[in-house]
Order: structure tokens, then C-alpha cells, then sequence
């Protein structure tokens, strides 16, 4: 599995706005999914989005293409590459790449009863 670097909080809610959307996305679509699946009470600035969306260009995730007057954004990076590679990531750092020393951190009430049979299931799965 490649390695994809890990983007900072405020890329990462563009791109997940981005995979919320249908591909190609414009600006504006984008935006709206992020006024919906955040937090924010105020909307992002339109120059804000758009420098994210350049920054994003820049780092390889999202391909920008002009249509028109306008721009579309399509992912180059799947949600669930992304996800696998940060999934790996974590457990690396935080338990030295120790699935059972994670695995023992989520059983010892980090997860419900439900949670852990969901998770059971899906590993008897793989």
C-alpha cells in the first residue's frame, strides 16, 4: 500500500466535501457540502475554498479543470486509498504498527459491545 502524506483538518473537510459530491464538482457544489456535513456556523469564504482547492491541486489530490468560465474538481485520490493509508499510519505511530496492542485499546472500553461484534464480523470477512 502507498503512503499519501496526511492533509491538515481544513483540506481534509475539503476533500471529504469533494468525495461527497458528484464527480466533477463544481466550487460552488463543494461548498454547499461543506456548509452541510461541518461545523462551521459561518460558510468558508469563496477565496478560502478556493485557495484550499489550489493547495489540494498542488498536493496531487484533486484535478482542476477549466469549463467554460468556470472549474471542476475531480479526486485523484480515492476516500477509502486515503482512509487505508492513514488507518495504517495511525496504528504505526500510536502502537508502533501493533494491531493487537490497537486492537486491545479498543476492547478496553473504547468500543460497545455492538461495535465489537460489527467488527468481528468484518474481520471473519477479510
Amino acid at each position: 500500500m502507498k503512503s499519501i502524506r496526511r492533509l491538515p483538518d481544513s483540506e481534509l473537510e475539503v476533500m471529504q466535501a469533494l468525495w461527497a459530491c458528484e464527480i466533477p464538482a463544481g466550487r460552488a457544489d463543494i461548498a454547499a457540502k461543506l456548509q452541510k456535513h461541518t461545523d462551521r456556523s459561518e460558510p468558508l469564504a469563496q477565496t478560502t475554498l478556493l485557495t484550499l482547492l489550489s493547495r489540494l491541486e498542488q498536493k496531487g489530490f484533486i484535478r482542476i479543470e477549466k469549463q467554460g468560465r468556470a472549474s471542476v474538481y475531480t479526486p485523484m485520490v480515492a476516500r477509502e486509498e486515503y482512509n487505508r493509508s492513514q488507518s495504517r499510519s495511525f496504528v504505526d505511530k500510536l502502537f508502533g504498527g501493533n494491531m493487537k496492542a490497537f486492537a486491545n485499546a479498543l476492547s478496553d472500553g473504547g468500543l460497545t459491545e455492538e461495535e465489537l461484534t460489527e467488527l468481528k464480523r468484518l474481520l471473519e470477512e477479510q
